[in-house]
């Protein structure tokens, strides 16, 4: 069961708010934002203040306002009038021996009055008369706009004459429907009137068409004193039971809340592997993971023909700079390396990481409110500014290595190395037997003869022509290699952006959605 208002505890309140203004702090630039800090400041400042109870008498130029503190008071304490000479600022009087002035100088009340030998059931009562809210003077009026935010009870006099003036009810009144149980309507001056019942019921139904159903209405005459009891027992159990300041700040909590929660949305859904994918290859072009894959590729087949390739040829293979070394790119993974050498991404990269971003912020902002939508945009536009750096060094600290050679390449190499030997030495053998002849001595030295071809001969010709046959099988090979070597290489370069975008994007973006998430379970906690 869901509990009432009442039985959530004001601190706790207070604590939920806290924390969704601080969750709101650099992700929400909205004024509700401002204001809920400010009310936090000021209620952590009402509560260091004691337990006083504090009440206003607020009212237009001519309801008897004044009479009706003077009355309260016992005393000649605020001049009554048609035109008062007010200067603008509130007056306070206190009941007790409990010392109000830190209370009175938080609140800004230079004008004091303490009520000796008062009503025993109104000590810890601070009753401020309000300068009149209709005054021509700008700053009466701003003087009771600032305290009717600071109060613990609101006590609104009307009289006879203008008590359905619209200003008053649609200022004050009508957004204060949210306070109703520390609101208090006075109905001023009766005993001019010959019969208060319909007025009575008139305003009634005006403040219950407002949403103040629940707010007491009482009726007063100040220059004679009829109701001035029942008035004065109201504030008397008011703060005998210490829960004005309270209710007070809780309905202002709630109101602020309240205010926030239209910051408020759904959760945005999560990423698909579609889009992650997308992500991610948006990023690895961008970062020139393909120059990269292809240059892994070319350089192991520099490195797998240089070992595989006919030992007659193959230091044309050194000639040819290595891809890699050309880009900048460490020799093994891991190794130190500031920036690579790779190209700047094209335009058609940029358009694709800019569709992918805009993607992903939209996925992460869906059901949320304007104001989130926007935080997220902000969020992405300052890791766009550094991913390209993040990039280019994932892709360098990945080290897009060739690897070792395969065993069997090297087992070629030597083979081939022994085909070399030995056609050197058939051809050296025949060198010797052209010197021989020229000497006239081949007919001294034998010359062994294998199916009718000379051994020399075969050796010579085998020996190359068996380098070449070698070396034209083992091609197809090494480009296998070199194509898996390139596929490791990019599925390592791949990790490397997938981190980078988890660390620069999708991270952040998803603790932005559990910031929203908890920025409203704490408002709900503030509201309940």
């Amino acid at each position: 069961m869901r509990r009432r208002a009442h039985e959530v505890p004001l601190t706790d309140r207070l604590a939920a708010l806290r924390e969704a203004v601080e969750l709101a702090e650099g992700r929400l630039e909205v004024p509700e934002v401002g204001r809920a800090r400010a009310l936090l400041a000021k209620a952590g400042a009402r509560e260091a203040l004691g337990d006083a109870t504090v009440v206003a008498l607020a009212g237009a130029t001519g309801s008897g306002k004044s009479t009706l503190f003077n009355a309260l008071v016992g005393a000649e304490v605020s001049t009554p009038g048609v035109r008062r000479p007010t200067t603008g600022v509130a007056h306070g009087a206190v009941w007790g021996e409990q010392p109000a002035d830190r209370l009175l100088d938080w609140l800004e009340v230079p004008r004091r009055h303490l009520v000796d030998g008062g009503d025993a059931a109104l000590d810890g009562l601070v009753l401020l008369d309000l300068p009149d809210h209709d005054s021509t003077k700008a700053e009466h009026r701003l003087e009771v706009d600032r305290l009717v935010q600071l109060v613990d009870v609101l006590v609104w006099v009307l009289d006879p004459q203008k008590y359905a003036d619209a200003a008053v009810h649609n200022r004050y009144l009508a957004p204060y429907a949210e306070h109703a149980g520390v609101l208090l309507v006075v109905l001023n001056q009766v005993d001019r009137l010959e019969a208060p019942a319909p007025v009575l019921a008139d305003l009634r139904g005006l403040l219950d068409s407002e949403g103040l159903a629940k707010t007491p209405l009482m009726a007063v005459a100040g220059r004679t004193g009829q109701g001035l009891p029942e008035l004065r027992a109201e504030l008397a159990r008011r703060v005998s039971a210490r829960k004005a300041a309270s209710d007070r700040l809780t309905a202002v909590v709630r109101t602020a809340a309240g205010a926030l929660r239209q910051h408020c949305g759904t959760s945005g859904e999560a990423l698909s592997d579609a889009d992650r994918r997308q992500l991610v290859g948006a990023l690895a072009g961008a970062a020139g993971v393909p120059t990269v894959v292809g240059a892994v590729e070319r350089s192991a087949r520099r490195e797998g023909r240089s070992h595989t390739g006919w030992p007659v040829v193959r230091w044309t293979a050194k000639l040819r700079p290595d891809p890699l070394k050309r880009l900048h790119l460490p020799s093994t993974p891991g190794s130190p390396a500031a920036r690579t050498s790779l190209p700047p991404a094209g335009a058609t990269q940029q358009v694709a990481v800019t569709n992918a971003l805009r993607r992903v912020r939209d996925v992460a902002g869906d059901g949320l409110p304007q104001a989130w939508r926007d935080d997220l945009r902000r969020t992405v536009e300052a890791r766009e500014e550094r991913l390209a750096d993040r990039l280019d060094r994932a892709v360098a600290g990945a080290g897009p290595t060739t690897g070792r050679s395969p065993r069997w390449q090297s087992l070629v190499g030597g083979l081939q190395w022994l085909l070399a030997l030995t056609g050197l030495v058939g051809g050296l053998w025949l060198l010797a037997l052209v010197a021989l002849g020229y000497l006239q001595l081949d007919d001294v030295v034998p010359l062994p003869e294998v199916q009718g071809f000379p051994l020399p001969t075969l050796l010579l010709v085998g020996g190359l022509l068996c380098g070449a046959l070698l070396a034209f099988l083992a091609a197809p090979f090494v480009r296998a290699s070199a194509r898996r070597r390139a596929g490791r290489a990019e599925k390592r370069l791949h990790e490397a952006v997938e981190q980078v975008a988890r660390d620069e994007l999708l991270a952040p973006l998803a603790q932005e959605a559990a910031a929203h998430g908890r920025f409203c379970d704490a408002l709900t906690r503030a509201v309940s």
